[in-house]
């Protein structure tokens, strides 16, 4: 088993969609709050989050980013000024390669999970985070994971643990493109 410290920057739930359903250039208005904590349930995801109780086969029970990441994002010039919230990531990490963690099963201060997919970036992201958000967060959007155990995580240093060894030179390198025929 592997072991890397990180830091959970920002936690965030949104009772709402913002944007599935929503014809384009028209958002919903559901808030997105910033909270020190959030309680997962295995098999359901994020109590309060709009994405709880979808199933436990859901691949999106939790959504994380890397503030690596949101760091990159910043520094373009179309940037919005909250990008936590306009990106709508539930979970923002310091410290560890989310995309290595696709396929693999992981836990973050005692509470597993399964990285599904990345989370890819919708046409949506251009209208909430700026002109340059979807060329910034191809291949670097996020992971989707499903809950695997119920627990709390709390904003601040944690430790997660793995059964790969993580490349911690990598957290802002996007997935390779695929060479297709």
């Amino acid at each position: 088993m592997h072991a890397y410290r990180m830091t959970l920057r920002h936690l965030v739930i949104s009772p709402g969609h913002n944007y599935f359903g929503h014809p384009k250039g028209h958002p919903g208005a559901h808030p997105t709050h910033h909270v020190e904590q959030i309680e997962l349930h295995a098999g359901q995801g994020i109590v309060g989050d709009r994405f709880y109780g979808k199933g436990a086969h859901f691949d999106g029970h939790v959504t994380f980013i890397a503030w690596e990441v949101v760091q990159l994002l910043r520094d373009a010039e179309s940037a919005t000024p909250d990008l936590v919230t306009a990106l709508r990531r539930n979970v923002v990490t310091e410290g560890v390669p989310l995309n290595q963690l696709i396929g693999r099963e992981f836990a973050m201060a005692g509470v597993h999970f399964r990285g599904v997919k990345h989370c890819a970036p919708c046409a949506w992201m251009t209208f909430a985070a700026g002109a340059d958000a979807l060329q910034v967060l191809r291949g670097r959007g996020g992971l989707r994971a499903q809950v695997l155990s119920d627990g709390i995580l709390r904003r601040g240093p944690v430790l997660l643990t793995t059964d790969v060894q993580l490349d911690l030179t990598t957290i802002t390198h996007p997935l390779p493109q695929p060479r297709l025929p």
